[in-house]
């Protein structure tokens, strides 16, 4: 047991955030803590990390457990390049690095049998510590964050605020503490980033805490969910999938139980009724009132129903073809890619790709906020569009809430608005709240409120799921998959791109790829996964396969490089070991060159094995 809250109780504003809270972390656990916006997700992270206490309960830490926390890594001094910053994760590493130079300097000009041994036990040291690897584990984890090898000699500074988040995860996973605790820490990042970071911390070797909305994310991750409810925090063992199977059968086992229980309450007062004033019955009636006195009841089950009510309708069918784009080059000072396609009613189109290679981008220019580079594109007949901006920058402005809707939609009076307000979980005095004081989920949800009563027949939607709790989340997918118009939409979150897409559209640089697939079709096309296309030629066939072909060979001849390449590196690490060796400085800093270049050699040919098998 690495860390355990007993009978944990808190508040916030007068409000009870929880009470009776029991949570325990063990070692390698990888655990999901869910629940609406505002329950108390990282409240509990923030308790744990020691920013913030308990009003009543016990928090018990063991000694010496190191805790990473992901929202608090802001740098203090955001003039160091990354490198300068990542490398004091590294000091202890650097420091042993540094007295080892010195060591290797004096044994230039003395020999003694104690200096030998200091430099031997330096390198020992250095070796345990991962010295002669740590450069291309920060290389290896920046990298795949989206950012590239020269961005490490960038001041922090000069990153925007969800790259500056990016760095401090990176940072966070190179200190790899006992415990980390991760704040939607798939915020920001592409669908290829978050699915290599699955695989990272499936493989992580010590504990985790996740406050996630990412479903899918959570199955591929974790292993026991506490989801907060009702101001309690329930457990369940197993990952996101596993906890709807079973909360769903708890909560169908509850009511039966609740309803027999009833039944048997019913029956029992029938009987106490007819029975306890007759003279030679009513100690049968007494004994009836002291077990109904005595029973314990089945509280009747009950579900979190708050949700948002929203239903997306059309003022006019519009068109058939809703948008067709011709040639178009999209970009600002440069070109992004092209995007050559056409889109019909009803189609639900998903635009996926990595980060900053023109998705957004593609929304924008398609929605005249930016001007095409070259190419063309033209809307349908009768085609009303609505658009969702994932900066939120409609809803910046002082007005209240009622005052901004109502201005937007002076048609309906003010029971109308207060009415559509409340389906959006505006209730009492939410209202009257400024939109620039809004939560994120808040300002979503008034976004979507107005997309909704725009009654368009096409709706253009950058990332609506940011922000969203999973209820939240819920409720759009359905009322988008009973929406009976057009949707082109940007998202990063897997499940929600499964639920709704059935057209995907791949933008990655300057190649971009129209599927007339829906998601789980495309992955198992890229996957090369056998799936036949009309369009597919027996020559295009033929050739993927004989690529294949090469590139298994290539792959096998190269494992067998690599093996071979690992043992001569083994036998030389040995050598380190050898009097001849240790004893002499200069045959010892030769063998550290060779190491280097055989480890060089190592990577280059891992690097070429993974290109073969991608």
């Amino acid at each position: 047991m690495l860390l355990k809250i007993k009978n944990g109780c808190k508040d916030f504003g007068g409000e009870i955030l929880f009470t009776d809270l029991d949570f325990e972390i063990k070692s390698n656990e990888k655990v999901a803590v869910i629940g609406r916006n505002g329950c108390g997700k990282t409240t509990l992270l923030k308790i744990i990390n020691g920013d913030c206490k308990l009003d009543q309960g016990q928090l018990i830490i063991d000694n010496n457990i190191s805790i990473g926390y992901l929202s608090q890594q802001a740098f203090e001094d955001e003039n160091l390049t990354v490198r300068e910053s990542f490398n004091e994760v590294y000091r202890h590493i650097l420091d042993i690095e540094k007295e080892l130079k010195k060591v290797a300097e004096r044994l230039e000009t003395e020999y003694s049998e104690e200096l030998l041994a200091k430099f031997a036990s330096l390198q020992h040291q250095f070796e345990c510590h991962n010295g002669y690897n740590y450069d291309q584990q920060q290389i290896m984890l920046f990298t795949r964050f989206g950012f590239s090898i020269e961005d490490l000699d960038k001041k922090i500074s000069e990153f925007s605020g969800g790259q500056r988040t990016r760095i401090g995860f990176v940072r966070l996973l190179l200190l790899q503490p006992d415990i980390l605790l991760l704040d939607e820490p798939t915020n920001h990042l592409d669908i290829q980033t978050v699915e290599w970071l699955e695989g990272y911390l499936q493989k992580y070797p010590n504990a985790i805490v996740i406050v996630s909305h990412d479903r899918m994310f959570l199955d591929k991750v974790v292993s026991e969910i506490y989801e907060f409810e009702f101001n309690k925090l329930n457990h369940y063992i197993g990952n996101y999938s596993k906890f709807v199977e079973i909360k769903e059968n708890e909560f169908q086992r509850q009511q039966i139980a609740y309803k027999n229980q009833q039944a048997e309450i019913d029956r029992l007062e029938k009987l106490i009724e007819k029975f306890r004033y007759k003279k030679n019955k009513a100690a049968f009636a007494q004994s009836k009132i002291k077990y109904l006195e005595k029973m314990t009841k089945v509280e009747r089950p009950d579900k979190d129903k708050r949700k948002m009510k929203l239903r997306f309708e059309k003022n006019i069918k519009g068109g058939n073809t809703v948008l067709i784009v011709d040639q178009l080059e999209i970009g600002y000072d440069k070109p992004l890619c092209k995007i050559d396609l056409q889109v019909f009613s009803g189609h639900k189109l998903g635009v996926i790709g990595p980060n900053g290679l023109g998705k957004s981008t593609f929304l924008k220019t398609i929605m005249g906020l930016i001007p095409p580079l070259s190419g063309d594109f033209m809307y349908g007949h009768q085609i009303e569009v609505a658009y969702f901006d994932q900066t939120l920058a409609q809803v910046s402005s002082t007005k209240t809430v009622l005052d901004e809707l109502w201005d937007l939609y002076p048609e309906y009076d003010h029971t109308q608005i207060r009415t559509v307000l409340g389906n959006f979980m505006f209730t009492a005095d939410d209202v009257f709240k400024t939109c620039d004081v809004l939560s994120g989920g808040e300002k979503v949800r008034l976004l979507l409120c107005k997309i909704m009563l725009s009654k368009a027949n096409l709706l253009i939607l950058d990332e609506p799921t940011n922000h969203l709790d999973i209820a939240g989340k819920e409720s759009l997918e359905k009322a988008l998959l009973d929406y009976n118009g057009t949707v082109i939409f940007v998202s990063h979150d897997r499940y929600f791109v499964n639920k709704l897409a059935n057209r995907i559209l791949y933008i990655d640089g300057k190649k971009t790829n129209y599927y007339q697939l829906n998601y789980q079709e495309y992955l198992e096309k890229i996957n090369n996964i056998e799936y036949s296309e009309k369009e597919e030629t027996k020559e295009e066939k033929a050739f993927d396969s004989k690529t294949e072909r090469e590139n298994k060979k290539r792959a096998e001849a190269l494992e067998k490089q690599i093996t071979k390449a690992e043992e001569e590196l083994e036998n030389l690490r040995a050598l380190r070991f050898e009097k001849d060796y240790y004893h002499d400085y200069r045959k010892m800093n030769e063998l550290d060159d060779e190491i280097d270049d055989k480890k060089n050699e190592i990577i280059h040919l891992m690097k070429e094995w993974e290109d073969c098998v991608s």
